[in-house]
């Protein structure tokens, strides 16, 4: 069936950060892409108003079985610098996803965080008439890896050594067989399954850890307005602006806009410990009913047996450090002012 540009522009304003138009064109990589990256964080959204028209030709070329290009075998396509930029940024947007999700997992350094990366980057590869070496993207991923163990910011370099193996190795797709015809109920099968694997483990960890993403969430928001301190009238716009999902929130829990409900709803959320609040408790050898008090006085006592200067135990550095670091999460979740 012939693709007319109208309804493209149509469904890419209708659901264009959803990847509809791609979807609606076969061209599902880049709808996978669309999906998990919001339209590729809205700026490749925005940059395809211009595109769709190509898009358009091409699909009509797939569906007459004349597609022209040069041979696959002795010419590559174009480098393209927004392709290479989207590999590199995709990459590293896996990679956090990955360290979000899953690195309580073994191996997570030498197998997990690369084969995620990897991954975002050959999707990126992948998406329109063009396409790589994955198995070398991959290894390229685990040869990296490695060099930079344990880092919070290695999927920077694994994402840019994948992008220049993707691009060094980049081909055009083969074309389809006359005849050949996909339906739309296995795509979508196959783009779901693909859509759960990469949101459930971000979803589980989200949900798993909510005092943690609390926490992360009230930083972030009181880092942006101490930019404004030198405007406390724009501070307290953004404030209001930033704080009205919580107002929502908790005026439909029944409580009104007043800084009680926030409260009971936060003691709701806050009620269970994270992992780590959970082994600081047990470095302090307290349960998860100790109250603030008590957690000082385990500290203050802890402190005393384990400070180096008065324990000769070639471990008492380490432990006193241990008990310090879990002193001072568990102040932070005690703190009375982290919400207001």
């Amino acid at each position: 069936m012939v693709k007319r540009v109208m309804v493209a522009y149509v469904l890419w304003a209708v659901g264009g950060p959803l990847g509809l138009h791609h979807l609606y064109l076969r061209r599902d990589s880049h709808a996978l892409l669309w999906m998990l990256t919001l339209g590729g964080f809205g700026v490749g959204w925005a940059r395809e108003f211009f595109r769709i028209p190509a898009y358009v030709g091409e699909a009509n070329q797939e569906t007459e079985g004349g597609r022209k290009r040069p041979p696959t075998s002795t010419i590559p396509p174009p480098v393209g610098p927004v392709r290479f930029a989207g590999q590199v940024c995709v990459g590293i947007y896996f990679g956090t996803v990955a360290l979000i999700g899953l690195n309580s997992l073994n191996f997570f350094y030498l197998i997990v965080l690369p084969l995620c990366v990897g991954a975002g980057v050959h999707l990126v590869s992948t998406a329109g008439q063009q396409t790589s070496d994955l198995h070398k993207t991959l290894t390229a991923c685990l040869i990296t890896s490695p060099i930079f163990y344990g880092s919070t910011l290695s999927p920077l370099p694994i994402s840019l050594a994948a992008s220049v193996t993707a691009s060094q190795h980049r081909r055009f797709k083969p074309p389809p067989r006359p005849g050949s015809k996909q339906e739309l109920g296995p795509r979508l099968y196959r783009l779901g399954l693909a859509w759960l694997a990469f949101s459930a483990p971000l979803g589980y960890c989200i949900f798993h850890n909510t005092t943690a993403t609390l926490y992360y969430l009230s930083d972030c928001v009181a880092a942006l307005l101490d930019i404004f301190w030198f405007l406390p009238w724009l501070r307290g716009v953004l404030e209001y602006i930033l704080l009205i999902p919580y107002r929502i929130l908790y005026a439909l829990t029944g409580g009104g806009y007043t800084e009680e409900a926030w409260r009971k709803v936060l003691e709701v959320l806050l009620k269970e410990y994270t992992e780590r609040e959970k082994e600081a408790l047990q470095v302090l050898s307290l349960n998860t009913e100790a109250s603030i008090e008590e957690i000082t006085h385990s500290y203050r006592e802890l402190a005393k047996t384990w400070h180096p200067d008065h324990n000769p135990s070639k471990d008492a550095e380490t432990m006193f450090i241990k008990i310090h670091e879990a002193y001072e999460l568990l102040l932070l979740r005690h703190k009375p002012n982290r919400f207001k």
